[in-house]
């Protein structure tokens, strides 16, 4: 299976305003004039407002937020399926925005693949014939086409399926023919708008769990969109939150739940479980734990370990206290069940690591 080369994404003082007169209300978008404000009083509509957002390659950016923050019309632009008002989005240090019909269609159908929340497939076409539907748009040989469009087919568990229609699988089964066709192009991006929330709970973690698992393999860029913050800290590297067409946080996982900038962030993880988010090298303190003598030492706790796994071995630890450690077995810090209790309850911890 071929592993395609990364790109990166950087979107600079990216706006977008929706409306017969765009440049004619910058002024007030740039004054910080509201959403609100912007379409009562000049008619326009504010869909995004100065997004500077890197995404760095062979990674996962997640882009989140409640219905019309602006992340699907965010993601969109990578591709150009919407034009700015103002800004840049550079791919692989190329102007997206500058690009001619050709070289937009080259972007298109080779570098940039999109999978839809409502899996966008051809409902006259097999799923073979959906699949292998890029790769023929890309001039691919046919024979060719089949035999990669049936190695991805059986990659997402779908062997078996090749002659069937969309209107005769599953909701979690077109989203994996969906998913096939995306990758069978060996695009280095990958844009996932709200790619699994049509779908059933269970098949939903099941998508999760390949997207990972082939992400391991593959080392894509990939853009994922959800208004989920499970599945957001499930699958991302990063998250950035919108709000009305702005980003109030841009952070890891770690950073979202225990450090959030506002009230409205601290809102979106109120009823996370943060044993399932928080790692223990996150609340570590950076000195050896206190203890009588010995006693404490012996419990050693991986830096990366969630605390839903790790507290129960500190409570059984001498002192209730115990060491952290790194990848390489060397202590880095360490940690106590008081600690991890008051981070689980959302209390602020100071002198975390």
């Amino acid at each position: 299976m071929t592993t395609a080369s990364s790109s990166n994404i950087e979107i600079r003082s990216l706006y977008k305003v929706f409306g017969d007169g765009p440049e004619s209300v910058m002024p007030h978008v740039r004054d910080g004039v509201d959403k609100q404000d912007l379409l009562e009083n000049h008619g326009h509509v504010l869909g995004l407002r100065d997004i500077n957002l890197t995404v760095a390659a062979g990674s996962i950016q997640v882009v989140m937020g409640l219905s019309g923050c602006g992340k699907s019309t965010l993601v969109r632009h990578v591709n150009r399926l919407i034009d700015p008002t103002e800004g840049t989005v550079m791919v692989d240090g190329q102007d997206v925005l500058t690009m001619d019909h050709a070289a937009l269609q080259d972007l298109r159908r080779h570098k940039v693949s999109m999978v839809f929340q409502r899996f966008a497939l051809f409902p006259h076409r097999t799923v073979l014939e959906n699949v292998r539907y890029g790769l023929q748009m890309q001039g691919v040989a046919r024979a060719e086409c089949d035999t990669r469009a049936e190695r991805w087919i059986e990659r997402v568990g779908l062997s078996g399926y090749e002659g069937s229609y969309p209107h005769q699988l599953s909701g979690g089964m077109q989203q994996r023919v969906g998913l096939a066709r995306a990758l069978a192009t060996e695009a280095e991006i990958l844009l996932m708008d709200e790619a699994f929330s049509a779908l059933d709970p269970l098949i939903r973690a099941d998508m999760q769990t390949l997207l990972l698992e082939l992400q391991r393999e593959l080392n894509r860029t990939i853009l994922f969109v959800t208004h989920d913050l499970e599945e957001a800290i499930t699958l991302g590297d990063r998250i950035a939150i919108l709000r009305d067409g702005e980003v109030v946080q841009n952070g890891n996982s770690q950073e979202i739940v225990l450090q959030p900038s506002d009230d409205y962030i601290s809102n979106f993880t109120r009823n996370i479980n943060r044993g399932r988010v928080i790692r223990v090298g996150s609340i570590m303190e950076p000195t050896q734990p206190r203890a009588q003598g010995q006693a404490g030492l012996d419990c050693r706790i991986p830096s990366n370990m969630l605390l839903e796994e790790a507290l129960p071995r500190v409570v059984a630890s001498p002192n209730d206290n115990a060491r952290v450690v790194d990848r390489k077995g060397k202590t880095v810090g360490a940690i106590s069940v008081g600690r991890m209790v008051h981070a689980l309850a959302g209390e602020r911890l100071t002198g975390a690591a």
